[in-house]
């Protein structure tokens, strides 16, 4: 009896060092392997998203999930015979959820930063954004300077996060307790906003302008854009072993800009006057 109790402690303290092993394994490979010929073989490939991120990848009101990128992923994959399959995700876990091997890519306002490389593979860069600030007019803030002493609203895991964190003299700093107010969705932060808790958001023009545009009163906003905040790329984000599936991808997007598909779907969301980056 003394023997079997023995026994049975060292099973009890052992399944769980192979669990984890075994979890560290799986993931080690999803992270490191070259996945297109599983996703080949499955047919379809799972894309991470934050729904709620217009005009990028949102839900209509009848649930209907729509977008720039939603579009753009689907024509890519259609040259391919592969259905895409969308997994709305928490955004602060994004790298997370890919690496974990429970989505293939994360392809929604991605933006390419040199912390992220190191993390993720990246495809071409195919859009321009910058990071803006947006407030009411009433507020009259006419740069980051009139923030002071004023609360400000960030998503939680944004590149705004980041930029304020990477420099905090430009507003961190001014702002009140000189910490923002992080929200899981712009949404969320826009609610505030208008309901006068926050005073400005800190998030991606793309975002901010489409946004706006739709409001009823669009004049009751402003935004502003620093030259002190550089411009970025959005990009597609892969695990670091893919890079099959990136040179699908960039072949992909250099097809559609040549036959005239990917003006089609620019100008669709954001009319002639479009940031692509890419080249044929």
């Amino acid at each position: 009896m003394k023997q079997f109790k023995i026994w049975f402690l060292l099973l009890v303290l052992l399944v769980p060092t192979i669990f984890l092993s075994g979890c560290e394994n799986v993931t080690q490979r999803a992270n490191t392997e070259d996945t297109w010929t599983h996703i080949q073989k499955r047919g379809k490939v799972i894309i991470g998203l934050d729904d709620s991120f217009v005009p990028m990848g949102f839900r209509q009101k009848n649930g209907k999930l729509v977008g720039y990128d939603i579009d753009l992923a689907r024509a890519v994959f259609k040259q391919y015979g592969i259905k895409v399959d969308f997994q709305p995700i928490d955004w602060s876990m994004k790298e997370t959820e890919l690496r974990n091997g429970t989505i293939d890519l994360i392809w929604n306002g991605y933006t390419m930063t040199p912390a992220r490389e190191g993390k993720v593979l990246f495809s071409r860069p195919y859009q321009q954004n910058q990071q803006i600030l947006v407030t009411k007019t009433k507020y009259n803030v006419n740069n980051f300077s009139d923030m002071a002493g004023k609360t400000l609203g960030v998503q939680n895991g944004s590149t705004g996060t980041a930029v304020l964190d990477e420099n905090p003299k430009i507003l961190k700093n001014l702002i009140k307790n000189q910490e923002p107010v992080l929200y899981d969705t712009f949404p969320e932060a826009f609610i505030d906003l208008n309901a006068n808790r926050i005073q400005g958001i800190l998030m991606d023009k793309v975002y901010a302008e489409y946004y706006i545009r739709h409001q009823k009163d669009s004049s009751s906003y402003k935004t502003y854009e620093s030259s002190q905040i550089s411009s970025e790329n959005f990009a597609v984000g892969m695990r670091l072993g893919d890079k099959t599936l990136k040179n699908k991808i960039d072949s992909a997007l250099g097809k559609m800009q040549k036959n005239g598909q990917l003006k089609q779907i620019n100008e669709k969301w954001f009319g002639e006057n479009s940031n692509w980056l890419g080249k044929p």
